[in-house]
């Protein structure tokens, strides 16, 4: 197991990508409000990522093309072409650049919690790791980003299963949030939180394009689908431990958290200042992690839906990604919350989740794309299930971004 771990791949861009600072931040809220009863949540999400990001990597493999590629081929002549294209721009570029910020700010309260509190610190902190990002994604390959991605990723599951330990969670009510379904009152929005957290869109795009990048060849489709379910599982294992954490830690103390953060100063006068130092690494690797794969993200969407050619090593590739990156810096130095822009990013990946979803559900069904490698049966069910719960939360996005909920 732990060979296989070593070698996660384009997975391990997948759990970098969904565990970042505001996943955390949630899974800390779930657990210190509603304790261990909405962890089965977070398994359902995690097995919907899974099912998803496995077509994805496998459309990417099979055709040798990324699911922006795909989209734009298949709506070439369509009226739709760019209004369709407007909004997927929108939500994934624009809004990345804004959870770029929420991202590296995110990657300083670990340092913070490390280092202590500060403006000084803070603003280290925030410059350190928006250099670090923006060097290797620019001077960086794919293997060398992807290699770091993998490490940031077990060093998060390292840090929150040692927090784990540290709590000593009640195992019996940690095993029933686990597998029995329950909607505790008020917890509805946090529910669907918590799958919109883990199942997201640009991650879709993301996956196929490394996929195909990784892997050439169809012989290397069990390989790919191992890699998914290792990666995406020990990913959701991460946010588990993380409610979980928070939920043995801070649920019915009565302290008020709204934010990871909250956690991580409050848990060291219960648990000492090892268990926050560790806490802290995590929230630094989850920060550094989401910075580096939004910002790649972005830059295969916008490459592949507008035809920039060259991958990662172009100079237009390595320009968008270093965009994204300098608008999260100035945004977290300023202190200013990007509220406004989140809030219509949210409007339009409510429009855009379940849009990508099916139009993926729709492609794997494509014998002309994928011959002898579309999705069963099974997969199709699955599929199905997942763009309907996704059509309910991307309804739940809109209502709640105009004020209607």
């Amino acid at each position: 197991m732990i060979r296989k771990l070593q070698n996660m791949g384009p997975g391990a861009l997948v759990s970098a990508a969904f565990i970042g600072p505001g996943t955390i931040t949630t899974c800390t809220i779930a657990g210190a409000t509603f304790g261990y009863s909405l962890l089965w949540a977070l398994v359902f999400a995690t097995l919907a990522t899974m099912a998803l990001q496995e077509m994805s990597a496998r459309l990417g493999i099979v055709t040798g093309k990324g699911l922006g590629e795909v989209l734009k081929e298949t709506f070439e002549t369509s009226l739709l072409k760019w209004p369709l294209f407007a909004i997927i721009l929108v939500a994934l570029c624009v809004g990345n650049a804004a959870y770029e910020a929420g991202n590296i700010a995110g990657g300083a309260i670990g340092i913070q919690a490390l280092f202590g509190e500060g403006d000084t610190v803070f603003t280290a902190a925030v410059l350190s790791i928006s250099g670090i990002a923006g060097l290797l994604l620019y001077l960086g390959s794919y293997k060398q980003i992807e290699k770091l991605l993998i490490g940031l990723v077990l060093l998060m599951a390292i840090s929150f299963i040692s927090t784990f330990i540290i709590v000593r969670p009640d195992m019996i009510a940690f095993a029933k949030g686990l597998v029995i379904p329950a909607i505790a009152e008020n917890s509805l929005l946090v529910i669907i939180a918590l799958i919109g957290t883990t199942v997201v869109p640009y991650n879709l795009f993301l996956h196929a394009s490394a996929a195909k990048t990784r892997w050439t060849t169809v012989e290397a489709l069990p390989v790919a689908q191992q890699d998914t379910y290792i990666a995406v599982g020990l990913g959701g294992l991460i946010t588990i431990l993380v409610a979980s954490t928070a939920a043995a830690s801070l649920f019915g103390s009565g302290l008020t958290v709204t934010s990871a953060g909250d956690m991580a100063r409050q848990i060291e006068p219960l648990f000492g200042s090892f268990s926050k130092a560790i806490l802290g690494i995590g929230f630094f690797a989850a920060g550094l992690s989401s910075a580096i794969a939004a910002p790649l993200a972005t830059g295969y969407v916008f490459a592949e839906l507008t035809g920039i050619k060259g991958g990662i090593t172009s100079y237009k590739f390595r320009a968008i990604m270093l965009v994204v990156i300098a608008i999260g810096l100035a945004v977290a130095l300023t202190g200013i919350r990007p509220v406004e822009i989140i809030l219509s990013a949210q409007f339009a990946n409510g429009l855009l989740l379940p849009i990508i979803a099916a139009f993926l559900l729709v492609a794997m069904n494509n014998k002309t794309l994928l011959k002898k490698h579309i999705n069963g049966k099974l997969s199709n069910a699955i599929g199905l299930f997942i763009v309907l719960l996704m059509v309910g939360l991307g309804i739940r996005m809109i209502l709640k971004s105009t004020g209607y909920l």
